[in-house]
């Protein structure tokens, strides 16, 4: 009996016929695992190899006996020859690495080390491959650095001015303060005529109602005679000028307005000065009403005014049609007495 008799007892061979027997003295490797002797790595290759030489002699005789020429038998390695003899544990017998783990080996190689030479090296992704491109920079980074200097020193200059600008309006409507006291004056030339707060809208009595100066002049006409000029109402004109227009002139707003006020506070119920504000502001209202019947008065631009005469109408304001609050609609006049035109301003001087 050969090495390839079938013996009932034997342990099959791998790649093998069942049942082949092992040459003897063919060392026998011990399965750890097991418990049952494994075979050799060696024994299993020239198992296999006889094996294959075996089943090509067969086929020979086929073809021979079907009338066709034989073909030479040609053995291709086998993978099991082609690769090292592999131990139950995994690795080759010799002690070498495998391949696979030469690659594992390899890909696992520290970041400052190169790889071995035939070491499969992990290919790069089309997302690594190309590097994005960085984002287009906009607003002020995208200016040079000389501009960027320029624009943060206009943002610096814009926001202390908007700081100041918000102090001065605070101090010229808060109460009298150490403050107010020492820097009055230049709070007051900042802020008015232009930037004045008028709270009269929101005080716990508020106003409630329409307050309108008018006037009326004595001319003296190119040939000499006098004429008296109707009651012409100057606060009418003021509100039709701004009434529809986006950006109203400060002087038709608060010109006319603030000179009444400052009069009235000046002066006492029965109409006379206190003090030299009082007089002062006499004259400051008087020069408006000439510079304004000079330019619409049509009597007054064809003579000469001698003198002037100021009143003031003021009517309630109705209340809304659901109030039970009754006020009368009449308006009360406070009339000024004549007052006389300076020879300047008479000769046209405020024209």
């Amino acid at each position: 009996m050969d090495a390839y008799d079938e013996d009932p007892e034997a342990r099959p061979g791998v790649g093998g016929p069942a049942g082949a027997r092992l040459p003897e003295g063919a060392p026998v490797d011990k399965d750890p695992t097991a418990g049952a002797p494994a075979v050799s790595a060696d024994t299993r290759a020239t198992a296999d190899a006889a094996g294959r030489e075996g089943s090509a002699a067969g086929e020979d005789s086929r073809d021979a006996d079907a009338g066709q020429p034989a073909q030479p038998a040609q053995s291709a390695p086998s993978a099991s020859s082609a690769l090292p003899a592999q131990s139950a544990w995994g690795g080759r017998e010799d002690g070498a690495a495998l391949p696979s783990q030469a690659r594992q080996g390899a890909d696992s190689a520290p970041g400052g080390q190169q790889a071995a030479p035939g070491a499969c090296a992990p290919q790069a992704g089309p997302a690594e491959a190309a590097a994005p491109h960085p984002a287009p920079r906009t607003g002020v980074a995208a200016l040079s650095p000389r501009y960027q200097v320029a624009a943060a020193l206009a943002l610096a200059v814009v926001g202390v001015a908007a700081c100041v600008h918000l102090l001065m309006v605070f101090l010229s409507l808060a109460p009298a303060n150490t403050v107010t006291k020492q820097h009055g004056r230049a709070v007051e030339q900042w802020v008015y005529p232009e930037f004045e707060q008028n709270w009269k809208l929101f005080a716990p009595n508020p106003l409630q109602q329409n307050i309108a100066v008018q006037v009326r002049a004595e001319v003296r006409m190119k040939d000499g005679t006098l004429r008296t000029t109707g009651w012409r109402d100057l606060s009418a004109q003021d509100g039709a000028a701004i009434d529809g227009n986006l950006v109203p002139s400060h002087t038709q707003q608060n010109e006319l307005r603030r000179a009444w006020d400052f009069f009235v506070a000046t002066h006492t119920a029965d109409n006379r000065p206190v003090g030299m504000r009082g007089s002062l502001s006499e004259q400051y209202v008087s020069r408006i009403v000439v510079m304004r019947l000079y330019r619409t008065d049509p009597i007054s631009r064809d003579g000469v005014i001698r003198r002037v005469q100021v009143r003031a109408s003021t009517t309630n304001v109705q209340p809304p049609a659901w109030s039970r609050e009754r006020v009368s609609d009449k308006p009360v006049y406070r009339v000024m007495p004549w007052w006389t035109v300076t020879a300047d301003e008479a000769a046209g001087g405020v024209r």
